[in-house]
């Protein structure tokens, strides 16, 4: 990617990841804990993100879910008010939304969003490795225990650590299926007899099984190789984004803290821009980095963020927090990780706002202006009133010539509607219901039917004539339905 900074001694981070080595075998990632300032400020995050997140299907509105994403009935409830296919068009545009704002987002902030919002991130690093933590120890004690024969204690830690890992897997797909089919019919997979229930639970324990697999053995692997998010990064990021960084004009040439010590040539550091040109440290001493490679050991996807910005980098900012303590015990201005642009390192400044990020906020602007309007003009009640075709219009022996309709009522709301037609243009015009019943749609449903429309025939122009009906339940408009009548050829 062209924003890469690195030292041009040593290129091999880019003939390959960092977690496969040269004969395409896996490398296991033992990341050290972090702790610091950022990683509290994670932590604090993940909590609220877990309350929202296994909170959301017990909230109910009206005894309905107040979310839900039921693809296979087509039924989606978003903070309690209900859309269905009709409303799809919506969806595409919050679609359209969210990926804009993915756009803007990463141009502007990098990868903010894997590190810190991402669900994979959360539940990977902010929980079951906590739980490694706990159980296995920090990443020294983790290799040891791998390396070590199966011994008794091995066992039970091994045996108790996937079994806490896989009840946490039962737990996350719970919730998923509630997001789908309701809390109510969750609680029926499980109290019920599994006859009664076996697609749910056979959904059940196959989103159980993929997320343990998920989060137990493909972890990092997730973010390196199977997001899309993560391949696009070098796309949308640039020399202005804010990524989490190594200030290589400070900290090069590396090396460890020795008294008196001086190199004799200067080292050379690549920016990596579109223009190729490298700036030359002509300090004659060592920079501030003291190649204590903690920022590596912290890595949950094990890269050297001294090398630039990577596709493996989430911007979790352990690194961040690992070099600011190391800085601070070795009495050196912290930030020498940070998070900023190769612009703001290379020229002590940065900005934010360019032709790029205008261009992005407009459409992404343009696209909620468009969303909040196409929602402010949807009704509770969809009405769908349709002439029926292949039948003519009757001229009746009170001067008034009628068309059969047939009608559909789709009801958006947790409310049952008792519906009644008025003519609104123009005013003369009847409604006669076919079997005499004033339709009643239920909550969340449709109801279906056919009716009359009798128009005195001096009121119409002759041929197709625009007549406007309006819906009304309690004396109240609902909606406004315009459709085609057809009278005599004068």
């Amino acid at each position: 990617m062209s924003s890469d900074i690195h030292n041009p001694v040593d290129e091999q981070f880019r003939d390959k990841i960092s977690t496969v080595d040269k004969s395409g075998k896996r490398i296991w990632i033992y990341p050290k804990k972090p702790t610091g300032k950022f990683t509290n400020y994670r932590i604090w995050l993940s909590y609220l993100f877990l309350i929202i997140l296994f909170g959301l299907p017990f909230i109910k509105v009206n005894g309905e879910p107040f979310v839900l994403f039921n693809i296979l009935e087509r039924n989606f409830i978003l903070f309690g008010i209900h859309f269905g296919p009709q409303d799809f068009y919506l969806f595409a545009i919050a679609m359209l939304i969210l990926l804009v704002f993915i756009i803007l987002f990463t141009v502007i902030f990098g990868r903010l969003f894997c590190g810190w919002i991402c669900p994979q991130t959360v539940f990977m690093e902010l929980v079951y490795r906590r739980i490694e933590y706990a159980i296995d120890g920090d990443y020294n004690a983790q290799k040891k225990l791998d390396a070590a024969p199966w011994t008794a204690d091995k066992i039970i830690k091994r045996v108790s650590k996937q079994a806490i890992f896989f009840a946490i897997a039962v737990l996350i797909s719970n919730t998923f299926l509630a997001y789908i089919v309701g809390l109510d019919e969750v609680v029926k997979i499980i109290q019920e007899p599994i006859s009664l229930h076996m697609g749910g639970f056979i959904a059940m324990i196959v989103f159980s099984f993929a997320f343990y697999i998920v989060f137990a053995r493909l972890r990092e692997q997730v973010c390196t190789t199977i997001c899309p998010y993560g391949r696009l990064q070098g796309v949308m990021l640039d020399n202005k984004s804010l990524v989490v960084a190594y200030d290589f004009v400070r900290g090069e040439p590396r090396g460890k803290i020795q008294k008196n010590k001086t190199i004799s040539q200067p080292a050379a550091v690549a920016t990596g821009d579109a223009t190729g040109d490298y700036i030359a440290s002509v300090q004659n001493k060592l920079g501030d980095c003291i190649d204590c490679k903690l920022c590596i050991h912290v890595c949950p996807t094990g890269i050297d963020i001294r090398n630039g910005t990577q596709l493996e980098c989430v911007n979790c900012t352990a690194c961040m927090d690992a070099c600011d303590e190391v800085m601070e015990k070795v009495n050196r201005p912290k930030g020498l990780i940070r998070i900023d642009s190769i612009e703001g390192i290379t020229k002590k400044g940065n900005k934010l706002i360019n032709p790029r990020s205008i261009a992005y906020t407009g459409v992404l602007l343009g696209l909620i202006i468009l969303e909040v309007v196409l929602f402010s003009l949807r009704s509770d009640v969809e009405v769908l009133l349709l002439r029926t075709g292949g039948l003519l219009s009757q001229e009746n022996a009170d001067g008034t010539i009628s068309n059969l309709y047939n009608y559909q009522m789709i009801n958006k709301t947790n409310d049952t509607y008792q519906m009644e037609f008025k003519m609104l243009e123009p005013a003369s015009g009847t409604f006669e219901i076919v079997g005499g019943k004033s339709p009643t749609v239920e909550k969340n449903n449709k109801a279906e039917g056919a009716l009359f429309i009798k128009i005195p025939k001096g009121q119409l122009e002759g041929g197709k004539n625009k007549i406007v009906v309006g819906v009304y339940s309690e004396g109240k408009l609902v909606t406004k339905v315009k459709t085609t009548f057809f009278g005599p050829i004068k």
